[in-house]
């Protein structure tokens, strides 16, 4: 991107600051009274504020911004699918259950849905910047959302791995997450689990030998490749021009003109593409991002940029969770990563509302958590070390 043109930078997601006053007595008069606390806006100053943002709503032609959405994003396929790694049922069966299964971690306490809550939009439902592992220890990331993720160009907030396959083979390895010493201890687990192993042939049938860590890779990749969320936009997208309502419609117009779509574009309005993180205006962090992976100096500051696929409920925001809300999320992104810098009270409500049109259906029957096999009698035992 020509850093000569900030106007072109874009919007992720993000709010200001409350200000207080004090009141105080006549100097020489008789002791005044305190004022009595303000305890949040009364019913009448709500209505009066939300009457003011409702009139600030213009009117647009949902027919036009279609057109102009059109080139810019498309709807969410029903499977994103992959040549590398053709999704089965047997595949997404499997997959299933290894997602739901804390007996890929050491101590047997931590799987995939910890993190990645399949009931809560595949975030951590425990609310926290990032997430605990194991005996406790805290990730130096936030755990993103593994909804839509398979869309993505790479996966990890500094994107090292390519695909939502290799991803999966990270975190059981990692000793601050599930902390599991190494693919062999893995694969013994999974061959000591009579019930595993009659999945995994069933899964890969033309493999020798169908019980490894690929192959546990594979089938978690092919079940993440079906955890897509369609949404209101997707209906506008397909036609239905009444899907969005009037404030969404210009929340969708204020996406596109403020230069939200430099970055967040796609069926997953994000993940195709790095950007660096206070691009027009700096962003305080010690976290240098892509740089870690690349050692390059053009990649200090560089995040993958995420999706915002169903990003009203997958707080909080940004790779160190650091922002808990949307509407300040929003209005920081307007500040440091576009020309147009803040944005008004009835903008920033409209572009939330847009934002919530993004909201998907979670895949109910999909993600029912599934009975796991029983254990062997040589699988291993919870280590807690």
């Amino acid at each position: 991107m020509d850093p000569r043109t900030p106007r072109r930078l874009a919007l992720s997601v993000m709010l200001c600051g409350l200000v207080a006053g004090s009141a105080c007595g006549d100097k020489g008069g008789p002791e005044a009274k305190p004022a009595p606390a303000k305890h949040g806006a009364s019913a009448k100053e709500k209505e009066q504020a939300a009457a003011k943002k409702k009139e600030a709503i213009p009117d647009v032609s949902a027919a036009q911004i279609l057109e102009r959405a059109k080139p810019l994003f498309s709807p969410l396929p029903e499977v994103m699918a992959s040549p590398d790694n053709p999704v089965t049922d047997a595949k997404v069966e499997l997959g299933r259950m290894l997602y739901y299964d804390t007996r890929l971690s050491k101590n047997h306490d931590i799987s995939c849905n910890t993190c990645h809550d399949l009931e809560k939009y595949g975030v951590d439902p425990r609310g926290t910047p990032t997430s605990a592992g194991h005996k406790g220890q805290m990730g130096d990331r936030n755990s993103p959302t593994v909804y839509n993720a398979a869309l993505q160009i790479a996966q990890f907030w500094d994107g090292r791995e390519p695909t939502v396959e290799a991803q999966a083979k990270q975190p059981i390895l990692n000793p601050v997450e599930m902390a599991m010493p190494n693919e062999a201890a893995v694969v013994a687990v999974l061959e000591s689990i009579p019930g595993y192993v009659e999945k995994f042939k069933a899964a890969f049938p033309d493999d020798a030998k169908p019980v490894t860590y690929d192959n546990m890779a594979k089938a978690i990749g092919a079940f993440e490749r079906k955890l897509v969320t369609p949404a209101p936009f997707d209906q506008f997208l397909a036609g239905n021009m009444g899907a969005l309502n009037k404030k969404q419609l210009w929340g969708l117009q204020l996406f596109m003109d403020v230069g939200c779509t430099t970055c967040h574009t796609g069926p997953g309005l994000g993940g195709t593409m790095f950007q660096k993180l206070g691009s027009v205006k700096p962003w305080p962090t010690k976290d240098e991002g892509r740089y870690k992976v690349t050692k390059q100096e053009a990649d200090k500051f560089v995040f993958k940029v995420p999706i915002l696929r169903n990003i009203t409920k997958t707080g909080p925001y940004l790779h160190d969770g650091s922002i808990a809300d949307l509407g300040e999320m929003v209005q920081k992104m307007a500040e440091h990563q576009t020309a147009k810098g803040r944005l008004s009270d009835a903008e920033l409500d409209a572009l939330l509302a847009f934002l919530d049109a993004l909201t998907g259906e979670i895949p109910k029957e999909l993600i029912a958590k599934p009975e796991l096999p029983a254990s062997g009698p040589n699988t291993p035992k919870p280590d807690p070390s």
